[in-house]
């Protein structure tokens, strides 16, 4: 692993990084950030999945997080979307291929070879994370935007011991049955839909829940409200009556300026479960 960038931020350091992956067949960059207590010893750790086209430095950037996770002495690390480079297959299209992983295990040619994206969150990234930075593995939490709270909802209630808390900004919430999720479903995984159903937030929450709270903030004013489909996730999650708040906020659109302004209320919610 090497170092890209290391800089100052909220008396902890935003770093950069690279190394290369079995996983994805490639070099893939996460960016972290190591609050101030860290320096003291080990610290929780908040995983930031972003959405469609994003990069590592999306929400590392935008979302204004380091503040408040300094403030909570919480960890925060932000993945790639999708594997990279020149031999890893893309689409023209923005939804498919290059920053569009889905944050599932492709066994489709030509995707199998390199986008093994859930291994990689599930399994890889974090065996690095632990083995080379003061972290706590036993106090995790997951969030996410989008594709990326998509990735967040599934993956926690996928591990549920693993993460104390789960939430999610405008989550994908039912990709079998939306055009954001049928497409990149079928290409990665194949036509057989009992295999999309372990990455569907909606139909993981009928069938099993999540033992902690959860926490979903939606934008009244999204414009991919249809591709979204938020409504069924707030009815499986009232169904079950699942801990946790399902929040519609109003005139909010997709864009980061609606994740930068609840990102403080997550990272609060996630401190506090973390502390139980």
């Amino acid at each position: 692993m090497r170092a890209v960038s290391e800089q100052r931020a909220f008396g902890g350091v935003q770093g950069v990084y690279a190394h290369p992956s079995d996983a994805c067949g490639c070099e893939m960059t996460f960016g972290l950030y190591l609050p101030p207590q860290a320096r003291d010893g080990k610290v929780p750790l908040l995983w930031f999945l972003s959405g469609l086209t994003c990069t590592h430095e999306n929400a590392m950037v935008k979302a204004g997080a380091q503040a408040h996770a300094a403030e909570h002495g919480i960890a925060l690390v932000f993945p790639d979307t999708s594997p990279r480079g020149a031999g890893v297959p893309d689409d023209p299209a923005f939804d498919l291929g290059q920053g569009a992983g889905f944050y599932v295990n492709a066994t489709q040619d030509p995707w199998a070879e390199h986008f093994a994206m859930w291994d990689y969150i599930a399994e890889e990234l974090p065996a690095l994370l632990f083995h080379r930075f003061p972290l706590e593995t036993e106090l995790q939490g997951i969030t996410g935007h989008s594709m990326g709270g998509h990735g967040a909802l599934t993956i926690a209630m996928a591990f549920p011991e693993r993460f104390a808390a789960v939430s999610a900004f405008a989550p994908i919430a039912n990709p079998v049955r939306s055009a954001w999720g049928q497409k990149q479903l079928r290409a990665y995984l194949g036509p057989d839909t009992a295999r999309w159903a372990p990455h569907d937030a909606t139909l993981m929450m009928h069938d099993t829940g999540f033992p902690g709270p959860v926490l979903v903030d939606q934008g009244g004013a999204d414009p991919y409200l249809e591709l979204l489909m938020p409504e069924a996730l707030a009815a499986a999650m009232a169904a079950r009556r699942q801990p946790g708040a399902f929040r519609i906020q109003a005139g909010y659109d997709h864009s980061y300026f609606f994740v930068a302004s609840f990102i403080a209320d997550h990272l609060a919610f996630h401190a506090e479960a973390m502390a139980d």
